[in-house]
């Protein structure tokens, strides 16, 4: 049996048999692993004469409210596609968005005999996704999927989704968390963990800036995606624009600078976060330009002003705090974040603290940036 047909001790007859609870009338031709995820399990799951769908295995480890995180995601696909009705018939540009298929007991979610918990996505046809900024016309396409997403979410209540991760992106939890480890752990002191060290030490007002915002109603919770990284905005094939925002579960009540924030970390830094040239990382304000050049093409009308004020204060924050998570797990033995070596996770929360630096080092840059597009 190929590994195609094998993952988690799941036979090929049990992955069929999971799928039949989602297209339980449908011939099913193959079943192949699908995507780059680390966390989820994804299959592409193809038809005989209808359209394929993902099968996903959720990893309840971490998504440890699955049915919560399910109902996340019905209630915003049938919001959306109800604006989407209205929309897509006077619009020039495609967008959808994934609809989660039920079994035939009407439940979003299928839990299999040896309780792993299971969905049935519909798949974007007709598209792909990039783990790297290829060119600015790509990065203008990444912020007008986020805008899109944003823009269509405006006016969903926040209270009417759960929080399924509590605390995540609240940089000052992050922090708590960082004391009490580097308080109770003994650690093996190293050039580079000095750095780190003296970094965070250099910043202590910054983990708190958007949530003292929040706190102060300058700015307001709203619904975010929570990962809106490059490969979760889908690339039209044909016309090389953005098609879809996927891999919905962490959709939750947020600021949308958390969102705005994360896009324009990642999708800044050339070399990405895996890199060993820590030293050269630097943020790419050019790619800036083009991401939130597409993204207010379409969130234009529903930012604030203070809403501007906080742009470069998110991408400067969202890249400190992961840098501040990667760095404590570091020093607590690798316990959350996948390392494949002892100071993997170091070497993460080095790239992304230089990443950090080169921010701050353009903040001017990145400001008038931001002001010229207003």
């Amino acid at each position: 049996m190929t590994d195609q047909l094998r993952t988690n001790k799941q036979t090929f007859d049990q992955l069929v048999e999971i799928a039949n609870q989602f297209e339980p009338n449908a011939q099913i031709n193959t079943i192949q692993h699908h995507g780059s995820g680390n966390i989820n399990s994804t299959f592409l799951v193809t038809l005989d004469l209808q359209p394929p769908f993902i099968l996903q295995r959720l990893n309840t480890a971490v998504f440890c409210q699955p049915e919560s995180v399910m109902d996340n995601i019905c209630i915003l696909s049938d919001y959306v596609h109800q604006i989407l009705e209205q929309e897509n018939s006077a619009s020039s540009r495609r967008w959808l968005m994934p609809r989660v298929l039920l079994t035939p007991q009407k439940q979003n979610h299928y839990v299999a005999k040896d309780g792993t918990f299971w969905r049935g996505i519909s798949f974007i046809d007709n598209s792909q996704s990039f783990d790297t900024i290829q060119n600015l016309q790509h990065a203008q396409e990444i912020g007008y999927g986020l805008g899109m997403f944003h823009r269509l979410l405006t006016n969903l209540p926040p209270e009417q989704l759960a929080d399924t991760l509590e605390g995540f992106h609240i940089t000052p939890g992050y922090l708590a968390h960082y004391h009490q480890v580097t308080e109770r752990m003994q650690f093996q002191s190293s050039p580079e963990v000095n750095y780190c060290l003296q970094f965070i030490r250099d910043r202590p007002n910054l983990p708190y800036i958007l949530e003292n915002a929040k706190a102060q109603g300058i700015l307001r919770l709203r619904t975010i995606h929570g990962d809106p990284k490059i490969n979760n905005i889908m690339i039209d094939c044909s016309t090389q624009e953005a098609v879809a925002m996927i891999d919905l579960d962490t959709v939750k009540p947020g600021l949308i600078h958390y969102d705005i924030g994360d896009c324009l970390r990642s999708g800044c830094n050339p070399l990405g976060e895996e890199t060993s040239n820590w030293e050269q990382v630097k943020f790419e304000p050019e790619v800036a330009q083009a991401i939130l050049q597409g993204y207010l093409e379409v969130a234009r009308d529903f930012l604030t002003k203070n809403d501007y004020k906080y742009i470069y204060d998110s991408i400067r924050l969202l890249a400190f705090e992961l840098g501040l998570r990667f760095f404590t797990d570091h020093l607590e033995g690798n316990v959350y974040f996948n390392a494949h070596h002892d100071e993997h996770n170091l070497a993460r929360a080095l790239v992304q603290f230089k990443l950090t630096e080169s921010i701050e080092s353009q903040q001017q840059t990145i400001e008038q940036i931001i002001a010229d597009l207003i």
